[in-house]
């Protein structure tokens, strides 16, 4: 089988999964490409789905996609937020890879989620899966963000889910926000000198936000290795046999 892999949404020029699912296919020996198509909405990703056999799905698509699976994994009955669909048999399934990814990503670094602090800044389609992944694993979870019925609805993820209070400290704060719509997020504290701020964005690899966090104190962490890890869970799905994330996100240091 020649795999038919790809990456939708917009802008999508920029993204370096086409790199890590032919990075994939070689670790299996399988044979395949990957490309990236730029899709706005729900339109123009139905248009193209028959000519894949998996798809990555980033923004703005993650909350749109849903809507032409023919079943869902758990991670996405609960968020209705999609960034794998796998196609095949006359069939769409999709799923989540993006929370677990960034888990794997941390568990790498040391880091544990039972019982700590975590600030997630944002409250969009990354943030969703994120959120949940980190509740799921026993974190206590606070998210920032503008609308405050994103934070009511976050709330069916878990109850406990607060609003970010400004000033306060966290063993991890996520940034979710894409970076040309920053600012006024309350300030977060490291609770340690083992505190991760992570970015999920990778493009520039050091934003403005995540310097600033170093230069305050913050172990910091781009969205390179979730990016990374969430792909090999991503593979593993597609193509049916374990995928490293460790060495994927070699192919990317």
């Amino acid at each position: 089988m020649i795999w038919r892999l790809g990456v939708a949404g917009h802008p999508v020029g920029h993204s370096l999964s086409p790199v890590l699912h032919e990075a994939g296919l070689a670790q299996l020996g399988l044979t395949g490409s990957s490309r990236r198509v730029d899709a706005r909405g729900v339109g123009e990703l139905a248009a193209v789905l028959g000519s894949f056999d998996g798809l990555s799905i980033t923004m703005p698509l993650k909350g749109v996609a849903r809507a032409l699976c023919d079943e869902v994994d758990d991670v996405v009955g609960r968020t209705g937020m999609v960034n794998s669909l796998a196609l095949g048999g006359g069939r769409v399934r999709g799923a989540n890879t993006d929370g677990r990814g960034l888990l794997d990503a941390l568990d790498a670094h040391g880091w544990a989620p039972r019982g700590a602090r975590v600030a997630v800044l944002g409250a969009g389609g990354a943030a969703w899966s994120i959120v949940e992944a980190l509740v799921g694993a026993g974190a206590r979870v606070a998210v920032s963000t503008r609308r405050p019925e994103a934070l009511v609805a976050l709330r069916a993820l878990d109850a406990h889910i607060e609003a970010l209070a400004d000033g306060g400290a966290a063993d991890l704060v996520v940034q979710t926000v894409p970076v040309g719509r920053r600012g006024g997020a309350p300030t977060v504290r490291p609770a340690g000198p083992h505190a991760i701020a992570v970015d999920i964005t990778y493009e520039p690899r050091v934003s403005p936000w995540l310097a600033e966090h170093g230069a305050r104190g913050w172990i910091t962490m781009n969205g390179l290795p979730m990016l990374a890890y969430q792909a090999a869970r991503q593979l593993t799905w597609w193509l049916g046999a374990p995928v490293d994330g460790a060495a994927l996100a070699r192919t990317l240091a």
